[in-house]
């Protein structure tokens, strides 16, 4: 089940059916911007088995030019999309879906975007290191119970961990 409330903090337990849920909007996707796109990830707590998440699916796509990239931006809002704007990430367009609830984000960006790849750099480290995903589901609950109505508050509260993260992984990759 994928949706949350506006404004609200609940985590869930990972649910497989996140995966299917990603690749079937990575599809709706592709009809109407393939020709556009370089990549698709599934990013974020729904693409990292074993811990929990806020039950909205975050994709990443990499286009080959931000400015090129918006002629996407149409094809997206009409399979549901409300387009953002850069939501104050330079060089992003970000949209989200919501059903009335919100189900899915996209982060569309140049492959050379560091959110781009840092949100797969986090991703996989996790994915390879089960110990740090207890650690980030131990820090989110606690931020989640924390700030159950502020969002802002709680994506705040694990900056320093995901940097932790960052930087751990770029060492290993040295």
């Amino acid at each position: 089940m994928i949706g949350l409330e506006r404004g609200v903090v609940r985590l869930v337990p990972y649910d497989e059916d996140w995966k299917h849920a990603f690749e079937e909007e990575k599809q709706r996707l592709q009809a109407v911007i393939g020709d556009y796109v370089l990549d698709i990830q599934h990013i974020g707590s729904t693409a990292i088995s074993g811990g929990v998440a806020k039950p909205i699916i975050d994709i990443a796509i990499a286009v080959e030019s931000f400015e090129d990239a918006f002629v996407c931006v149409e094809p997206i809002e009409q399979i549901g999309y409300e387009h953002m704007g850069e939501y104050g990430i330079a060089r992003r367009h970000y949209f989200v879906k919501r059903n009335p609830h919100t189900t899915h984000h996209v982060h569309m960006y140049e492959p050379g975007h560091c959110d781009w790849q840092d949100q797969l750099l986090f991703r996989d480290y996790l994915l390879a290191h089960p110990e740090m995903v207890d650690e980030y589901t131990a820090l989110k609950l606690h931020l989640a119970e924390q700030y159950p109505l502020d969002r802002e508050a709680y994506t705040n509260g694990k900056e320093s961990f995901i940097r932790h993260v960052l930087r751990m992984a770029r060492s290993k990759d040295a």
